[in-house]
């Protein structure tokens, strides 16, 4: 199934809303719970699946939703549809945090794209949401992130949402090294693993944690300045200094060698 054919605008700042113009007929899927406002000739409807198979059969699609619990994500998406005979009509999406909206052309990236389980907002109808395993166990084991994500193939336009400001970088055969939080987006050319952070002192010292994302290969990466977990950390009492001292192993013992 081809992907439906949307146009789009993103709105503001520091907390974006993309909305997405439907010709009749034409369709988006969401998460559900980011639908922001409709014009009067949207439909909507929860269904089982991202609707890109749509002779599917109900114990495939129950197939299909089931992968995405296993990303921790709702079994069902919500499809909204123009179901006017004339005109367009809009449909405005938020994400649930501070942040950017990445918006990308799945035709320029024909084996898909690779993003971080909640990193996904809306797409074309059409687009179809997979998961993809990372093969280092280690990944997920120990770094936290990266195991379960989430793949995005099709030939439409997917709406990405990251906290904070996206960085792109273009990585050809190099490596990069990343606080295992901030990988938004990866391009399938790109491999994931987590490293150690340093020598021990600066493991034990250094306040960034233990463990970093390595991104390695050849492919365009997206990160985020504010992953959730840091801007929730920031809001909590003393999150600046929680934030800090929980990214060393021996946070309070530390400061004594700054005296």
């Amino acid at each position: 199934m081809r992907s439906h054919d949307v146009d789009y605008r993103i709105i503001g700042h520091d907390i974006q809303v993309v909305e997405i113009e439907l010709d009749p007929g034409e369709s988006v899927i969401a998460e559900a719970g980011t639908m922001v406002y409709m014009d009067e000739p949207i439909a909507w409807d929860t269904r089982m699946g991202d609707g890109s198979e749509p002779d599917q059969g109900f114990f495939g699609k129950l197939l299909s939703a089931g992968t995405r619990m296993i990303t921790g994500e709702s079994l069902f998406m919500t499809h909204f549809t123009h179901a006017g005979h004339h005109g367009k009509a809009r449909v405005g999406f938020s994400a649930p945090y501070p942040g950017t909206i990445m918006p990308l052309d799945l035709s320029t990236l024909p084996n898909g794209l690779i993003v971080q389980k909640d990193g996904f907002l809306a797409a074309a109808r059409g687009t179809k949401i997979g998961i993809h395993f990372n093969q280092r166990l280690g990944s997920g084991f120990f770094g936290g992130e990266g195991f379960i994500l989430q793949k995005l193939t099709g030939d439409g336009k997917a709406f990405i949402h990251a906290g904070g400001t996206v960085i792109e970088r273009r990585l050809n055969g190099e490596m990069l090294r990343v606080d295992t939080g901030c990988v938004v987006a990866f391009e399938p050319g790109i491999e994931f693993s987590i490293a150690r952070a340093g020598n021990l002192k600066s493991m034990i010292f250094g306040g960034e944690g233990l463990l970093l994302a390595t991104l390695r290969g050849t492919g365009r990466v997206w990160l985020q300045s504010m992953p959730v977990k840091k801007l929730i950390q920031a809001l909590m009492p003393n999150g600046g200094n929680a934030q800090k001292e929980s990214g060393s192993v021996l946070g309070g013992l530390g400061r004594v060698f700054d005296q």
